[in-house]
């Protein structure tokens, strides 16, 4: 299958979330042996318009980032290298709408990927980017309902979670048994304190906990753990690279999720697959409960008392270390899932 991905700004430019994602998918697809091109503003070093670091082809619209620009020619650079099925981000919005004329022209149809951190805004084109995708696939249903907010109709939308690789926990080693395990950036949306109150409520019992991540904030943090006099049961082990995450976290007994923004909880997802059980403090901004209402070995949790609790609760859990549940969750598995996207939509515009 030949994908067009449609993405002004790759990594490259703006390290994010959703972009990580959409490259991410790229790559797997190019795993399987589909044909990927990235359209994109130019990154790389030279004046080449086509640039092929891997097995992806990365193909310059413009030469910067250009809103304007890279929506005007857009259509014109599909139609060169006409593809089967185009996958594109809604930033800027105005790709979009580029994307679906170069849609129109190749006779392929348009999804967009839509994560929930690209900033746009809401405007006239933001609703258009929302109504003109043949299918708007989001990661949780709070962005999902977002979008819909934009004019999308819900059999235009879809959820695609994000992916974790259930091979890579089965083959880490756990590391030592730890009570209570929390990871993300400790930036001003982490919400650490949440948790530090709730742990110091249980400052009587016996229990340690690992904070995963490093940021601008984690100084104040480490104050703040002194000042709760819990100082010598809090580790900060920084940021941590993946296999030492999972190994935290098949140690873990419990992972708490406090953040006040989450499009997709990706750290609370590898969690719960590592075995932990999951305790979310509900956050507006954050879709984290979605991934535990149906799972037992869970707590929802809205006060620092409430965390408290749930944490002493946990106990009467065994410990685990991965759960096979969510193996629906499998980096192959999440692929297989836009895959079956595009080949309906494929068949919708009758070229299967």
């Amino acid at each position: 299958m030949r994908v067009a991905f449609v993405a002004m700004e790759t990594t490259h430019h703006r390290d994010t979330e959703g972009a990580r994602r959409l490259e991410r998918v790229a790559q797997q697809l190019t795993e399987r042996g589909h044909e990927v091109t990235i359209y994109c503003a130019r990154w790389w070093d030279s004046d080449l318009r086509t640039f092929e670091p891997d097995d992806i082809t990365y193909r310059a619209v413009t030469a910067t980032p250009n809103a304007a620009a890279f929506a005007t020619r857009l259509p014109v650079r599909l139609a060169r290298h006409p593809p089967d099925v185009i996958h594109a981000s809604p930033r800027p919005p105005g790709g979009v709408v580029g994307a679906s004329v170069g849609g129109t022209i190749t006779r392929a149809p348009v999804l967009v990927d839509w994560f929930g951190d690209e900033a746009i805004g809401g405007s006239r084109l933001v609703d258009r980017a929302a109504k003109s995708p043949d299918c708007v696939v989001t990661p949780s249903e709070m962005v999902r309902t977002t979008v819909r907010e934009h004019g999308a109709s819900s059999d235009r939308t879809a959820i695609v979670p994000e992916s974790i690789d259930m091979g890579q926990i089965r083959d880490t080693d756990p590391a030592a048994t730890v009570d209570v395990a929390f990871a993300h950036p400790l930036d001003e949306s982490a919400n650490v304190e949440s948790l530090l109150l709730g742990l110091a409520e249980l400052r009587e019992r016996d229990w340690s906990a690992k904070i995963v991540g490093d940021g601008p904030y984690r100084e104040d943090y480490e104050r703040q753990v002194r000042d709760l006099r819990i100082e010598d049961r809090v580790e900060f082990v920084g940021a941590c690279d993946r296999e030492e995450r999972i190994s935290i976290y098949r140690g873990a007994h419990v992972f708490v999720q406090t953040a006040y923004r989450e499009y997709f909880a990706s750290e609370l997802l590898w969690a719960l697959a590592c075995g932990c059980i999951g305790i979310v403090e509900y956050q507006a901004r954050s879709s984290a409960h979605e991934l535990i209402e149906h799972r037992e070995r869970s707590f929802r949790v809205t006060s620092t008392q409430q965390m408290a609790d749930a944490i002493v609760a946990s106990g009467d859990y065994p410990h685990e270390t991965i759960d096979e549940s969510l193996a629906e969750y499998d980096h192959d598995a999440v692929r297989e899932q836009y895959l079956e996207h595009y080949r309906r939509l494929i068949e919708a515009h009758g070229l299967l």
